[in-house]
Parts: C-alpha cells; structure tokens; sequence
C-alpha cells in the first residue's frame, strides 16, 4: 500500500512554525540531530505513540498500527521542528515518488526559510 500524508502531523508541524519552535539549520545537521532508536522509544513510552505519529509526515496503512515502522518522514525532534530535517525528508520523499508529501515538505521548506529571512 502507498504511504500517506499524515494531515495531523502537518498540522502540527505548521503549528511548531507559526510557535517559532524552528531549528534553521543545514541539511546535513540532521544525522546529528536525528532521534535515536533509544530516544524514540523513551518518547513513546512517555507520550504514547500518537504523539509519536504527529511528528512523521508519512504514514502507510499496511503496517501494523502502534509500531514505528508504520510512520516515515519525519520533521523534528519532539521538541522543534528541524529544517534538515525537513529537506533530508522532502528528498526521500521524491525520491520514492511520495508526491503529496514531497510537496507538503516543500511548503514547510520554504515557509521556514520566509519567516527566517
């Protein structure tokens, strides 16, 4: 089954931004500002794992619900939305043809770099 734009999650990450809750950083920050598998898993067991889902822009149905493997894509670290994190997603996304949510990362992309300039 295709992985789909998880709305709630661009909510929540449209809402980060207007918060200014932003890291306007470069993309290759994000493998070091990436959760861990270990910070992840402390994060679901602390706010459950819809919380966790509010943080991918991706979502594929053929997974198992309540599992991380259901969830792709994702724009922050539980705590601000990220922009390498953002661009690192934006080009996974395009490069598996996820054009909806390519295009929502896009969006946020360049609202990000609007309210920076």
């Amino acid at each position: 089954m295709t992985i789909r734009l998880n709305k709630d999650a661009l909510s929540h990450a449209r809402g980060l931004l207007r918060s200014g809750d932003v890291v306007t950083d470069e993309r290759d920050a994000w493998s070091k500002h990436a959760p861990s598998a270990d910070d992840e898993n402390a994060f679901i067991e602390k706010e459950g794992m819809a919380e966790f889902a509010r943080w991918h822009l991706g979502e594929d149905p053929g997974e198992t619900e309540g599992t991380k493997g259901r969830y792709s894509f994702p724009f922050g670290d539980f705590a601000k939305l990220h922009r390498c994190a953002v661009i690192s997603s934006e080009s996974r996304a395009g490069q598996y043809d996820h054009d909806s949510i390519r295009d929502a990362l896009r969006d946020l992309l360049e609202a990000i770099d609007a309210k920076s300039d």
